[in-house]
């Protein structure tokens, strides 16, 4: 079949990547509802606004959006492979079940300057469920449960790191917890929290502390690498993080499954 008389390639070229560009821009900020409409009243809108593409857009808007989206937002990174090891190996080292993680982070506002942030992550097993078993339908429900037990007011909670070491093992369900907390009401709150995500009771029996005796508030100070000098870095500070995702490892599948994100640079299955 011939090309229309009035075909232009270059017009046909740029409402494709219009077409295509705009979908994944919804998908993105799909938070924000399926409507579309032009709107700059919060941060999430605003972005949403400079990434859509508009009838008109030149070709420097064009390529100005795209970069937005997909190099500074990060959405061409939401659906990459995480590789743990060579990159021959893509299968991720968890085998038996799948693996429920849990990222938290520092608000930015909070990071203390020349001081590096402070993160954690903790995880649990689902020792019901294998690869075969564990299903789209199955990582919703989960998803739902941490919403509503890791989601306040629209925010992640927060938890306070610290120098105590809290651990709760349970392995028949699935957790062997590791906390570097501050206190005893905020560990076992969040300990409470990942068990609820499976309906799991709370067994004070499981759960041991470790108190190191060092100084977490002495200034580390300096030393030499590499031929230059450098802070040493500083022994479990006391500092809050609050709860950015969930994901879940699943043995034999290359991309792990966000099941939500506060971020929203990963495509998630539950919206915040």
């Amino acid at each position: 079949m011939t090309l229309p008389d009035d075909f232009s390639s270059t017009e046909h070229l740029q409402d494709t990547i219009k077409k295509q560009h705009n979908k994944n821009v919804l998908n993105y900020f799909k938070d924000l509802g399926d409507t579309w409409e032009p709107n700059v009243s919060t941060g999430r809108y605003s972005l949403r606004t400079a990434c859509y593409m508009q009838e008109g857009d030149s070709a420097a808007d064009t390529n100005l959006r795209i970069k937005l989206l997909y190099d500074i937002l990060g959405f061409d990174r939401s659906d990459l492979a995480v590789y743990h090891g060579s990159l021959n190996d893509i299968e991720a080292p968890v085998t038996g079940h799948p693996k429920v993680c849990f990222y938290f982070s520092q608000d930015r506002s909070s990071v203390t300057i020349n001081e590096p942030f402070v993160d954690m992550e903790c995880s649990f097993r689902l020792m019901n469920e294998t690869p075969e078993t564990f299903t789209k339908s199955n990582a919703v429900t989960l998803a739902t449960k941490i919403h509503t037990h890791f989601i306040e007011a629209g925010k992640g909670i927060t938890f306070v790191k610290g120098k105590h070491i809290y651990y709760y093992k349970d392995k028949s369900k699935g957790y062997e917890l590791r906390l570097y907390g501050n206190s005893d009401t905020d560990s076992v709150d969040l300990i409470r929290r990942l068990l609820e995500c499976q309906d799991v009771v709370y067994n004070e029996d499981n759960l041991t502390e470790s108190v190191p005796t060092k100084s977490n508030t002495t200034t580390p100070g300096t030393h030499t690498v590499y031929g230059r000098t450098e802070k040493k870095k500083r022994y479990r500070p006391i500092e809050t993080v609050r709860f950015r995702y969930a994901y879940v490892e699943i043995p034999g599948r290359k991309q792990n499954v966000f099941l939500l994100d506060t971020t929203h640079k990963h495509s998630a299955l539950v919206p915040v």
